[in-house]
């Protein structure tokens, strides 16, 4: 029996696959198809398998609208074991009139399954009746004083709205009708004859041009004339709280653009940590790199941080402590405020020591009485023969490249000889 079966469903397929390259007219494929699976899968692969196309194909993602109900739909069917079985024991003829297609509503089959398309997209389920515009997003640029201090900024958009004449009609009470050539679809389905084939094509109407309905020129709107919306200017407060983080969103419900039989879509203002010159954040915690003078480090005293509001950070560097390049300290409790509870992170402090250009003879004579005496050279072997030598400096590229590594043979070549070298052929 399975035989028989998965021979009558290849047959299927062969089938609706003929009518399509010969009549170059579409034929819905088997549901099995659309989700992507076998006739044998499980409920749990229909359901992943379903879950990978319904994020494919979602509207509000730039999906086929179409494509997104029909992969819905057969979904809807496969999952229900009763109307699965009907389906494979007789196809769709078995299914009962309106089954595929006048059931669950394919966004509400969509939020059940991913708790909420809002975790997706930005919206949540999307209810029945007037669908949704597009969200409108903005980056605003926040210093790292402005995520620290918190702030309230304006932000001017341009947005259509409806027009407040017409109310959203475009015209007068009654002026504006479905149009009769497209029945209100705003496209005409045309077909042209190509030898033996016939193909289907879609066009749009060319009596109210994609609109679906058309109203008569003296019965227009004077203010919007006829096309329903206006624009307007619309300023927006922006707070940027403090701790607020990069890429976090401040959403506006329903002050994107208007339109009719529409609500209107969000505008979500998206955060944008600009880099700072002193400090780098990492969530809660600062860092700052410190200069300390040598006396400082070696006999202690007091370095000033200026921080990122009107205040600055007096720290002491306790007498007999010393300072090495590149120590890290904590101040507790001195970095970003957490967002909503502004509970204070830390700030760590990378401290540097700045060595004196140069020394009088009076200074090294001091610094000998100071300083530990000089350490004996290292021992070395009365076999070898001692050369005294002198180091002198480098300059920044010579540095770098002793840093990076040898150069290649060519490079030592072009450095050497000022070009590439030509060698001529041996016989």
């Amino acid at each position: 029996m399975c035989d028989v079966f998965s021979g009558l469903q290849s047959l299927r397929k062969i089938y609706a696959r003929s009518l399509e390259l010969f009549f170059c007219v579409r034929v819905d494929p088997l549901l099995y198809d659309l989700l992507g699976v076998s006739p044998e899968a499980s409920q749990a692969e229909l359901k992943k398998s379903y879950r990978k196309k319904a994020l494919a194909l979602h509207p509000d993602k730039g999906g086929d609208p179409e494509l997104f109900k029909e992969v819905t739909a057969a979904y809807e069917v496969l999952a229900d074991e009763s109307k699965r079985e009907m389906y494979d024991r007789f196809g769709e003829e078995g299914l009962s009139e309106g089954m595929m297609g006048g059931g669950m509503d394919p966004q509400d089959l969509f939020s059940q399954l991913f708790g909420g398309a809002g975790g997706f997209f930005g919206g949540g389920g999307r209810p029945r009746g007037p669908r949704k515009g597009k969200d409108l997003v903005h980056r605003v640029k926040a210093t790292l004083e402005d995520l620290y201090n918190g702030k309230l900024t304006k932000l001017a958009l341009q947005k259509h709205v409806l027009c407040n004449k017409c109310g959203g009609r475009g015209g007068k009470e009654g002026a504006v009708k479905s149009c009769n050539t497209c029945n209100g679809q705003g496209i005409k389905v045309v077909l042209r004859q190509l030898g033996p084939m016939v193909q289907q094509m879609q066009q749009t109407c060319p009596d109210c041009h994609g609109a679906g309905e058309q109203i008569n020129p003296k019965d227009r709107c004077t203010q919007c004339n006829g096309k329903k919306i206006t624009q307007e200017r619309k300023v927006l407060e922006v707070r940027i709280d403090k701790g607020m983080e990069d890429g976090q969103q401040i959403t506006f419900k329903e002050e994107a653009d208007q339109a009719p039989n529409t609500i209107p879509g969000d505008v979500i203002i998206v955060v944008d940590e600009q880099p700072h010159p002193r400090f780098k954040r990492k969530m809660n915690d600062l860092f700052v790199n410190v200069e300390v003078d040598l006396l400082t480090a070696l006999a202690g005293g007091r370095v000033s941080i200026p921080h990122l509001d009107d205040h600055a950070l007096s720290v002491e560097i306790p007498r007999g402590e010393i300072v090495r390049p590149g120590d890290m300290k904590v101040l507790r409790g001195q970095g970003m405020p957490s967002y909503r509870h502004h509970e204070m992170g830390d700030l760590y402090v990378n401290l540097s020591v700045k060595f004196p250009d140069s020394l009088s003879e009076e200074q090294l004579q001091a610094l000998e009485k100071a300083l530990p005496a000089r350490p004996a050279p290292a021992a070395l072997s009365k076999d070898l023969d001692v050369e005294d030598v002198v180091m002198d400096s480098i300059d920044e590229h010579e540095a770098h490249r002793a840093r990076t590594g040898p150069a290649t043979t060519g490079e030592m070549e072009d450095d050497e000889a000022g070009g590439p070298q030509v060698q001529c052929a041996q016989g």
